[in-house]
């Protein structure tokens, strides 16, 4: 497998835990977990460069998409892939993350068992 390093951002202790966890199943993955849009910006202000972002959509203070536009102000990651995570996955809302800049979208509850190979899947599927 191709190594990969995420960084994953969602404000609930419990989905951190669980989707790194599930994530590192795959051993050929590394995880950086942020408890916020704020600590995810410092991250990556820190020299983080991760392959793909899994980004919360619904968090206080930064939602997912506000962080999105955070994180492509930066030069350096206006072309790092983000995948937004959330329970609001009805094709209109879908649709309207895609054209954010989001590559997809992973509905919550996710699968723990098949997360590493969706998030795999989904990149693999850009030109």
């Amino acid at each position: 497998m191709t190594a990969l390093s995420i960084l994953h951002v969602d404000d609930e202790d419990d989905i951190r835990e669980v989707a790194a966890f599930a994530l590192e199943l795959d051993p050929a993955i590394t995880v950086t977990s942020a408890g916020s849009g704020e600590a995810a910006l410092a991250e990556l202000d820190g020299g983080l460069r991760p392959g793909v972002i899994l980004l919360d959509v619904m968090m206080p203070h930064l939602d997912g998409p506000g962080t999105l536009a955070r994180i492509r102000e930066r030069t350096e990651h206006q072309a790092t892939p983000v995948i937004f995570m959330t329970a609001r996955a009805q094709s209109g809302e879908v649709d309207h993350y895609r054209a954010l800049g989001a590559l997809d979208v992973i509905t919550k509850p996710f699968d723990p068992m098949s997360l590493a190979g969706d998030v795999r899947a989904i990149l693999a599927a850009q030109p």
